[in-house]
């Protein structure tokens, strides 16, 4: 715990940067951008990794050493990456995580990762992930890559998104990411606007969906969706991370979700090894929204029921755990 605010972090990944794991330019680019994330947004006084350090395989025990041993982190969702088009073992790859998962069951939740665009495939993993690997969720990327050219799907196609979300309500799973915004390597910007997730939530409206990076830079337009459909929620995985380098940005992002949304619908995800958890932990525990964004906005102040609620406790009810004393 944080003080007395139980952490559980929605997003680690196990990656995996070996040059030989990408398929050429597209993937290389896809790394880069991710190491320029963690040298811009790692604050000065905390460690800055040197790219060769960074751009490696990372383990298992590399990601519970950095969660779990380094961090104020309780509970972790173990979350693969389905870009197989991109490398050869998708970059996080399903079964690494699932093995994160299993090494402390009480403390990591598995989610699988599909590409719908596999048709069946897609629909049969999914099966085998939950069947044989208890995935309590899935998360989804948009843009997939066919010979290094873009080939987006959309989250309120009846054809490609539907069967996975139809096949996750059989497998008694409701809840369902997405990775929106944040745009990385050759993804065009425009598909990884937020548009289908209107179509998506009134269609499924007994799947929960949680908008990854909270949709950045399409903000203003996720909270419009936000304060709209019940059924989804905003992570600030990637987003967080502003929060001592660009304080002033941060408080406009977390203040505008509190106004529109409600400290009920956001998430905590760390990111990690991309960002060491600890550093944005301790900045999220001591911030507050300068007042004059509170007067001149509206905006609700960052209060202590709202950083438990976004540290934990939401993400605990999405996945219909026990309350926090009951965990610990």
């Amino acid at each position: 715990m944080i003080d007395d605010f139980f952490v559980f972090d929605s997003v680690a990944h196990v990656l995996n940067f070996e040059p030989k794991n990408a398929f050429g330019p597209a993937g290389q680019m896809f790394s880069n951008h991710l190491y320029a994330f963690h040298t811009t947004l790692t604050p000065e006084g905390e460690t800055t990794l040197p790219q060769e350090e960074f751009l490696r395989q990372w383990t298992i025990e590399d990601i519970r050493r950095m969660v779990f041993e380094e961090s104020d982190t309780d509970m972790l969702v173990a979350m693969p990456l389905p870009l197989t088009d991109l490398y050869h073992d998708g970059l996080s790859p399903w079964q690494e995580c699932a093995e994160l998962a299993a090494r402390d069951p009480d403390r990591t939740v598995f989610w699988g990762s599909v590409n719908p665009l596999e048709g069946r495939r897609a629909l049969d993993l999914m099966e085998r992930q939950v069947g044989e690997y208890n995935a309590r969720a899935f998360k989804l990327y948009n843009v997939r890559y066919d010979y290094g050219s873009p080939y987006p799907w959309r989250m309120d196609d009846p054809r490609v998104a539907f069967p996975v979300f139809e096949k996750a309500q059989d497998l008694g799973v409701n809840l369902i990411g997405v990775h929106k915004g944040v745009p990385l390597g050759p993804q065009p910007i425009e598909h990884t606007q937020t548009w289908d997730m209107d179509g998506a939530a009134a269609n499924f409206p007994d799947i929960n969906f949680v908008i990854f990076h909270v949709g950045l830079p399409f903000l203003d337009e996720t909270c419009w969706q936000l304060v709209r459909y019940p059924n989804l929620y905003a992570d600030l995985a990637a987003t967080i991370n502003f929060i001592v380098r660009a304080p002033r940005m941060f408080a406009e992002i977390i203040g505008k979700l509190l106004f529109w949304c409600g400290e009920d619908k956001i998430i905590y995800g760390s990111e990690a090894p991309i960002f060491h958890p600890q550093w944005a932990l301790r900045a999220f525990r001591d911030f507050t929204i300068p007042q004059d964004l509170c007067a001149g906005y509206g905006y609700p102040q960052l209060t202590d029921q709202a950083k438990r609620k976004i540290l934990g406790e939401n993400l605990l009810r999405l996945h219909g755990l026990a309350p926090v004393h009951g965990l610990k």
